[in-house]
């Protein structure tokens, strides 16, 4: 917002509201800086600037000369969760009847999205199908324009395992039979689609979906992502649990894999005890470009990233009444962290420079200048091209969910999961991880919002730097293990996010432990 101060120039304020406080008033950035360029007066707000590159060379000889580590990753996580006296689980699936054949009701979906969005369709359409005694036809999966991802279930998941697991619970079967396909040219295009609203309760699936498909024998759901409220009877639940931490494993092609890309991480990380820190950077040119944020490109970095939002989005960019506000997406911690960022991060929050790292991306914008600062802290650094073959890594090139499940697989067989930007990536692993350990996510979550303010400070020590970051780690661990409760349909309420209470049933049937089998 702009007025006009006593000088008659233009007075530009990137005063921002910060989150909702406790009472549900707004807080707003009181302090700032005065600027004045060509007359006109800026009230520069901290984190407003991306200043970490200053920052890293300024301090780069204290962080060279400290090396040691202030953290021991057997004993990172302080915070035990309370011995609290838990609640029999109650009897579930009691309730749960699998469908006979006789009845031939069909649920189909279209799961859109990418590989973890595509993931919560599925679990979401096992429960529906449960809620409504319905038989699921393995779920079809849309070719979205932004991933150009050709894959069905079977080349990321492993059909048989899953319709066995569900067996005893919801029938799945693999087609439509051929009495009912002919009713629609062999097409299964041509079902009439069921138009459902997001978060739609389990009242709505009984009162209005149902009495459809008691009538047609097959329904079609298109798109399916988020169709379904995160709020629903216990024992619907209890297989949206079941669909997600024991029926969905990976095919055996990512599972080899991933087991021996986690062998190799383990091996270069003897000198830790085997244990690595995993690190998900969403610095991908596309990533960078739809943020709208400004970095230390110059104007080389504008023109490209111009072009890539023209070449993914058209005109969308480019509409009237589109407002470009760099400086506020990072004051508000929207702006993808730099792999600079996490580096000095991490090495501020106690981790040396012999800490295994095991970096989980896609294609890093400008790879070669901005991994640069980030393999100088932590030498150790490893990726999945690094650590497979390129004759092992040829049948998943142009299959971004297959390559995203091989990192999902080694992130999750870290000691430590570091997340820097959100999305359904790392909610899926951190619900996951939850699901392994107890209730403690083991991951680290910035905040941003505070980072981009100590990020921009170049008078800061790095004493004063590392302060600030064992802060936020002792801060991050405490959330770790934090359960929100929420009433809305939201991520943070769902089970994908916080599996316990809810699926405590199923954690305690599989007799998890802290070292669990991921492969089986």
């Amino acid at each position: 917002m702009a007025s006009k101060p006593a000088n008659g120039g233009h007075c530009y304020n990137y005063c921002v509201p910060e989150p909702t406080a406790a009472n549900g008033r707004r807080k707003i950035h009181v302090h700032c800086k005065h600027r004045r360029r060509g007359g006109v007066l800026y009230l520069i707000f901290p984190g407003v600037f991306h200043r970490s590159h200053e920052l890293f060379l300024k301090l780069w000889p204290e962080i060279q000369a400290d090396n040691a580590s202030a953290i021991e990753l057997d004993n990172l996580w302080r915070y035990k969760r309370k011995g609290k006296e838990q609640k029999p689980c109650s009897n579930a699936t009691a309730r749960l009847q699998p469908v006979s054949s006789e009845l031939q009701r069909y649920l189909i979906v279209d799961a859109n999205g990418g590989l973890n969005q595509q993931r919560a369709s599925i679990c979401n359409a096992v429960a529906v199908a449960g809620l409504l005694n319905a038989t699921l036809v393995i779920p079809h999966f849309d070719l979205h324009n932004m991933w150009k991802d050709p894959r069905q279930f079977s080349d990321i998941y492993d059909e048989d395992h899953f319709i066995s697991t569900l067996r005893d619970y919801v029938t799945v079967v693999r087609d439509l039979p051929k009495a009912l396909t002919e009713n629609y040219d062999f097409n299964i295009s041509d079902i009439p689609n069921f138009r459902v609203y997001a978060w739609a309760s389990a009242r709505y699936y009984l009162d209005e979906v149902y009495p459809v498909l008691q009538e047609n024998k097959v329904i079609r759901i298109s798109p399916f992502a988020n169709r379904l409220a995160t709020s629903i009877p216990p024992h619907v639940q209890y297989l949206r649990c079941l669909a997600n931490y024991k029926a969905l494993r990976f095919s055996s092609t990512i599972l080899n894999l991933a087991r021996e890309i986690v062998s190799r991480m383990t091996t270069k990380s003897l000198a830790a005890g085997g244990k690595y820190v995993s690190v998900h950077i969403r610095f991908e040119e596309d990533m960078v470009a739809f943020s709208c944020c400004k970095y230390d490109g110059g104007e080389d970095e504008k023109s490209e990233m111009d072009a890539i939002r023209e070449k993914g989005w058209g005109k969308k960019f480019k509409r009237k009444n589109r407002v470009f506000e760099p400086e506020v997406n990072r004051v508000n911690g929207r702006c993808p962290m730099t792999p600079l960022e996490v580096g000095i991060m991490l090495r501020g929050m106690g981790f040396s420079n012999d800490t295994p790292i095991y970096l989980a991306s896609g294609k890093i914008y400008s790879a070669e200048r901005n991994l640069e600062p980030l393999r100088k802290m932590f030498p150790l650094l490893q990726t999945k091209e690094s650590l497979a073959t390129a004759d092992e890594l040829n049948a998943f090139q142009g299959f971004s969910s297959r390559l995203a499940a091989l990192d999902y697989m080694v992130c999750l067989s870290s000691e430590v999961f570091v997340t820097t930007h959100g999305g359904n990536f790392p909610h899926f692993l951190m619900g996951h991880r939850r699901f392994l350990y107890n209730g403690h996510a083991k991951t680290i979550m910035p905040d941003k919002t505070k980072l981009v303010v100590i990020l921009q400070n170049t008078n800061i020590s790095w004493d004063s730097f590392k302060d600030h970051m064992e802060l936020m780690l002792a801060e991050s661990d405490r959330k770790s293990i934090m359960v929100p409760r929420v009433k809305k349909s939201t991520r943070k309420g769902s089970i994908y996010l916080n599996p316990l209470p809810e699926c405590r049933c199923l954690w305690e049937s599989q007799n998890s432990s802290t070292s669990p089998d991921l492969y089986s």
